[in-house]
């Protein structure tokens, strides 16, 4: 057979992916110095830069084209790295104090380049046999960690949204009283209706829209004082349901709020489940890795009677994103509710195949980063870090309690609530005007703070009340952070209400 001579330069093919072990460890060994450099001086830089979106595509220079011809590697590892930490919002720096993302595990740091090194489909155990039994042993150890049955079944998926989603469809295909994947939503005119408390994460709005029961098969429980879902509403909905026909098939309850970390009545919700042979979730993406941890609430304690939990590594555990994890008490139940066995598909049915467990096919190896960390400090350091996280936030509740320029509204976990008011005004809490004003000031004031980069907070609805919010999952926070924060609250607030007045004896 003629080669030709493009098909013989081949023999010798130098793709221009490619980098000689030389250049990969320089290039390698650099990228760590630059980044150890960077994240030492973290704690001592603006958290976030006040930049406009124009000013942020300017420095990427976001208009150029695709370049016809390649750059060296070296220099763009290094212009990249300065570009993100020159133009980031940083969730490890020690007074983020935004959303529940964590500051990220260093070894997690590791664990991601070794498993973008190997880049196993961790999708069957044949594709990827030592990554799938890590997997399989990190699914168990966070089972254990939050006191959850360790003979589930689960898998890591890529956050809160989508192990809420495997649950939510593991509960459909197990509840439903006709075969639901193969006959579809339609049954006799009987609609599949689920419970959530109106507290809960919208990925239940989600989930119901994008499996075809709509976001009117959401059955809303209204709340308690303490924005707890309310049981006795719960038992009566099902209850009336069921005289109209109905089917239910999911009740939600929530450990850990995304507004104020509460926690519903999950003992309550687990026997109401029991009574009416329902499906007990519970949306612990954030709250369900503290049910072991000192001081948590007892309630926590009940999620170990779900039917399935989901749970965020890259929340509490500190993990890089991404990393969320199904668990399911069944795990015959993710199964029947996602293996499907084409002809083309050769594999072990001795060994757990991922595939057969959720959605995805191609599966990358989330739980490397999850499971070195969890050696690294085991049982008793995550316990350790995730109480310090709700004992500080404690402290910070306290604190703002008896300031005399702040009302502080809720607590829980490692979540803290409050507003500034300016001392004035305090005598008029509770009249329309000066609820109206205060609202509007800590909405100035949380935009100030964010623009100030000294620190990064939130907001909740509270009461009807625009509050701000803290919340503290950061093993980088420590009590000065905690203590530093009412005093730039304290002096931004009152920038803020200098302001707000001025505007409006102006307009």
């Amino acid at each position: 057979m003629n080669i030709s001579p493009e098909l013989e330069a081949l023999r010798r093919r130098r793709a221009p992916l490619e980098m000689q072990p030389g250049e990969f460890r320089e290039i390698g060994h650099r990228l760590v110095d630059q980044l150890a450099d960077r994240l030492s001086k973290l704690p001592d830089r603006p958290l976030t830069p006040d930049e406009s979106p124009e000013d942020v595509r300017r420095a990427l220079g976001a208009e150029q084209t695709l370049p016809p011809v390649g750059t060296d590697a070296g220099r763009l590892v290094s212009e990249a790295t300065e570009l993100l930490f020159d133009h980031s919002l940083f969730n490890g720096h020690p007074r983020f104090f935004g959303y529940i993302t964590s500051s990220p595990a260093p070894i997690g740091m590791f664990g991601d380049f070794l498993a973008a090194a190997l880049n196993q489909n961790v999708g069957s155990w044949r594709l990827a046999p030592l990554a799938t039994e890590i997997e399989g042993q990190a699914v168990r150890w966070i089972a254990e960690l939050i006191g959850f049955p360790t003979s589930c079944g689960g898998l890591l998926v890529s956050g809160g949204n989508m192990a809420n989603f495997v649950c939510f469809l593991a509960a459909r295909a197990a509840k439903a009283p006709w075969d639901v994947r193969k006959e579809g939503l339609s049954h006799e005119g009987r609609q599949l209706v689920v419970y959530a408390s109106t507290e809960t994460h919208t990925w239940i709005q989600k989930a119901a829209d994008l499996f075809g029961l709509g976001t009117d098969s959401i059955r809303w429980i209204g709340t308690d004082d303490e924005q707890r879902m309310d049981s006795s509403a719960l038992r009566r909905q099902i209850e009336q349901d069921l005289r109209l026909g109905h089917q239910p098939f999911l009740v939600v309850g929530t450990a850990g709020s995304v507004s104020t970390g509460v926690i519903d009545s999950l003992p309550d919700i687990a026997a109401i489940c029991r009574d009416h042979e329902l499906w007990f979730h519970v949306d612990g993406a954030y709250g369900a890795l503290a049910a072991q941890a000192p001081g948590s609430p007892a309630s926590l304690r009940a999620l170990s009677d779900a039917d399935s939990v989901a749970v965020d590594p890259h929340k509490w555990l500190y993990a890089p994103l991404e990393a969320g994890c199904v668990l399911v008490r069944d795990a015959e139940k993710l199964r029947n509710a996602f293996s499907y066995r084409p002809a083309y598909y050769h594999f072990d049915d001795q060994v757990v195949n991922y595939f057969d467990y959720g959605p995805q096919n191609s599966r990358g190896f989330r739980a490397l980063k999850v499971w070195l960390a969890l050696r690294q400090v085991g049982r008793a350091g995550y316990l350790k870090m995730i109480g310090d996280d709700i004992l500080l936030a404690r402290h910070l509740h306290q604190l703002l309690a008896h300031h005399p320029e702040f009302e502080a509204t809720t607590q829980s976990l490692s979540i803290t609530t409050f507003r500034y008011v300016p001392p004035d005004l305090r005598s008029q809490l509770g009249s329309v005007e000066v609820e109206n004003y205060l609202n509007e000031l800590n909405q100035n004031l949380l935009t100030t703070v964010e623009k100030s980069g000294e620190a990064f907070l939130s907001n909740a609805l509270v009461g009807g009340k625009f509050v701000l919010r803290a919340c503290i999952v950061n093993f980088h926070t420590s009590l000065g952070d905690i203590e530093a924060l009412p005093l730039l609250l304290s002096q931004l607030g009152k920038e803020a209400d200098t302001a707000l007045r001025r505007e409006r004896v102006v307009s």
